[in-house]
């Protein structure tokens, strides 16, 4: 029964009004779970949902991350049958590419909150001998 329903909803999922629904249903950690623990045809399909959702909404990729899913993906990458290897990878490539944006946002985000703390630190600094 489980593989029938993810089936359906990997052509539920190449259509747009059927990502929305599968996204408002919440069905991200449910997906992740089946890529962890299931068969290896429900590690399929739970990584063709996860593909089509992840690249159009990346709010899918930072709750799929934050659920511990890069571990099983690289276990499925290497020893899952064909269809799952690409998937595996297509979901890692865009993992990768959501962490490399994360981590540029927030380089770019310290670059600028130290010259504002620095010019704080200085301001308090006049401040304080003025005072004396």
């Amino acid at each position: 029964m489980v593989d029938e329903a993810l089936a359906i909803l990997t052509i539920l999922d190449s259509h747009s009004k059927g990502q929305a629904v599968i996204g408002s249903a919440e069905a991200v950690p449910v997906l992740v779970e089946f890529i962890g623990s299931g068969s290896p045809r429900n590690k399929e399909n739970a990584a063709a949902v996860l593909v089509h959702l992840c690249s159009g909404d990346q709010q899918y990729l930072a709750q799929a991350q934050e659920l511990g899913l890069m571990a099983p993906l690289l276990e499925m990458a290497q020893n899952g049958r064909d269809r799952g290897k690409r998937k595996a990878t297509q979901l890692l490539e865009l993992m990768s590419r959501f962490l490399e944006r994360r981590q540029q946002e927030e380089e770019v985000q310290t670059q600028t909150e130290i010259p504002a703390l620095n010019e704080g630190i200085q301001l308090l600094s006049i401040a304080n001998l003025n005072d004396n």
